[in-house]
């Protein structure tokens, strides 16, 4: 079958299918481009063709197509994706961030980057970088530290073992993230004879890995003799459609659960074993159980060090369990690490431990605590507002009005913090946060990824005004696409979450706030005025400017009439976000400063470092 590459790629990737549980699924759903000259005459020409049923999406930005195809592939938990194209040169470097952000966050998404020419006949192109010591390097080799798998097409039948392996990269739950293939601008429009069973409708059988009997043994002897173990819930729960297995489990046993980013919505917030968050920004229930918890059972998470608060959240002489599918991650914290799908594994142990009828000694204290934090959550709901509308009072808001089923998106700034604090799930995988990279600038795009892959929710997307400024290019995209997302901006005039950070170390303000320069050339004159608003209706969107409680609900209650997306520009009391609920967080802070209070800091911060795990 004489094809060029680009038609080929298009051809084999419409009949990719994996089956989990039996249940067969078309795995790549669309693309998302940018067209250059590095691939309108070759992935658009095979694209503009009617024989395949790919969905297209014109992006807006290269960065965002990527973050688009992050929040769909997450949404639909890894059981289909979306791929992204671009041209040569800048256009690929853009996507660089999204890559890395996919990878770190394990999740799915193809990149198609544009490359120089492989006949180096008209070098140097237009937007090629020459590198005098390795010519053969290009701008797309910056993908190869931040992919799971990387590839350049150099032949047009490479395409085949390429995709091959791309796909079995991709299609591993243990290994995924971003897959890289760099495709030449002229072997992008070269034919070949490609076999037709190249393109057969090929199924990726995706198995559930579970524990050898040996490792359930080995397990319930490690929590035989335990009195007070928590669970920690990460994104492998919700990965593996694993919270109905965590629920009857925790409910058997009594066991407390709490969540990472990740894992959060992958049980309702009104459980009475659900204590909230773990970590520097975890709630205070969830923080003081893990400091009392003789074994921390950690399911499908990397602990990082906002769960893990620095390796300070647990006691030194806990017992670590670690389940996920991922050998790399099973090992963290030097854990007794086992590698298995979480919803085979809690089947297993279910039984287990039910044959020696395990049960946990907590009495009234998971109760108490979470108690507490409600408590202290509702507080934050009805902060006074005469100063301005608080962070937290906008979060209560909309998490009391809006809809079971409705997701929630952020990923940077203080909204992660605030949001896996105070939101309170009350419907399954209704909450998206991108906290493994943060990165600033995702929020739009991802949000615009959920609703495609569930046009039936409704979608808010949560953002500060620095992340915004940053990336907010997709909204255009979900005009054009008639996809209504609906956008809360938080303006408090700069990037506070740092701001917080940098004072409470003892250094003055400096560079974080939106401020104009005053004579003496110090960026520390009034705020910045921008209307957001308006920003958001030069799209075609509707928006409001809103800044006492009533005209908050207002502009909910009008947003939900909308056919289009929304953005409700929020101007808030600067200073209105949560603070840490016990729980440390390692930073650098200089060991020499003009400033005596960072010395201090300095001196204080070692001693803290010695309290923590050290492995």
């Amino acid at each position: 079958m004489k094809l060029t590459v680009a038609q080929a790629l298009i051809k084999y990737l419409d009949n990719q299918y994996i089956d989990v549980d039996g249940k067969e699924i078309k795995f790549v759903h669309g693309i998302a481009a940018i067209f250059g000259h590095g691939c309108v005459l070759g992935l658009g020409e095979a694209l503009e063709a009617t024989n395949h049923k790919l969905t297209f999406y014109q992006g807006k930005h290269e960065q965002g197509q990527g973050q688009i195809a992050l929040g769909f592939a997450k949404q639909k938990n890894r059981r289909q994706i979306m791929a992204v194209a671009s041209s040569i040169g800048p256009g690929a470097a853009n996507m660089v961030t999204a890559a890395a952000t996919a990878t770190v966050n394990h999740i799915p998404v193809l990149f198609l980057p544009g490359d120089i020419y492989a006949s180096r006949q008209p070098d140097p192109a237009l937007q090629q970088i020459e590198n005098e010591a390795d010519y053969t390097v290009s701008t797309n080799d910056a993908f190869k530290p931040v992919c799971r798998y990387f590839d350049r097409i150099l032949r047009p039948e490479q395409l085949m073992i390429a995709m091959q392996n791309a796909m079995c990269t991709l299609t591993d739950p243990a290994k995924t993230g971003a897959v890289c293939i760099s495709l030449p601008q002229d072997v992008q429009t070269e034919a070949w004879d490609y076999p037709e069973e190249f393109f057969a409708k090929r199924v990726h059988r995706i198995p559930r890995r579970p524990l050898e009997s040996i490792e359930v043994e080995t397990i319930a002897k490690l929590l035989k003799d335990k009195k007070k173990p928590l669970i920690i819930c990460g994104g492998g729960v919700r990965y593996s459609e694993a919270n109905k297995e965590l629920q009857k489990f925790v409910e058997t046993f009594n066991i407390p659960v709490v969540e990472t980013q990740a894992g959060k919505s992958s049980m309702l917030w009104n459980h009475p074993l659900y204590v909230g968050n773990i970590g520097v920004t975890g709630t205070l229930s969830a923080n003081k159980l893990a400091k009392e918890a003789d074994c921390i059972i950690s399911l499908g998470t990397r602990l990082n060090d906002f769960h893990t608060s620095s390796k300070s959240a647990f006691k030194k002489d806990a017992t670590l369990i670690n389940i996920n599918l991922n050998g790399f991650d099973a090992i963290k914290m030097n854990a007794h690490p086992f590698c298995a799908d979480i919803k085979v594994a809690l089947t297993q142990l279910q039984e287990k431990l039910s044959s020696i009828s395990y049960k946990t000694q907590y009495t009234k204290e998971i109760t108490q605590y979470k108690e507490e934090w409600t408590k202290e959550s509702d507080r934050l709901f009805n902060m006074d507002s005469s100063e301005g509308i608080w962070q937290t009072k906008v979060i209560g808001m909309y998490n009391s009005k809006v809809k079971d089923d409705a997701v929630v998106i952020t990923a940077s700034g203080s909204l992660p913090s605030d949001l896996e604090r105070l939101w309170r799930s009350k419907g399954i995988n209704t909450y998206c946060a991108e906290y493994g990279y943060s990165c600033m600038g995702a929020e739009v795009a991802i949000a615009l990824g959920v609703k495609i892959a569930s046009p039936e929710k409704d979608v808010y997307c949560f953002i500060g005004d620095g992340g915004y400024i940053m990336s907010h290019s997709e909204l255009l995209t979900s005009i054009q696409e008639n996809l209504k997302i609906n956008v809360i901006l938080i303006d408090n005039h700069g990037f506070q979450c740092i701001h917080n950070l940098q004072n409470n170390f003892g250094v003055p303000d400096y560079g974080c706030e939106f401020r104009f320069k005053t004579n003496s050339g110090r960026v520390d004159g009034n705020f910045v005025p921008v209307d957001f608003a308006m920003n958001a209706r030069s799209y075609g969107c509707q928006a409001w400017t809103v800044k006492t409680d009533e005209e908050l609900l207002n502009a909910f209650n009008e947003s939900l009439k909308s056919p289009v997306s929304t953005l409700v520009d929020v101007k808030t009391f600067v200073k209105s976000m949560t603070d840490g609920y016990e729980a440390w967080w390692r930073v650098g802070v200089p060991e020499v400063s003009i400033h005596k209070e960072v010395e201090a800091y300095h001196k204080k911060h070692q001693e803290e470092i010695k309290q923590a795990r050290q492995f």
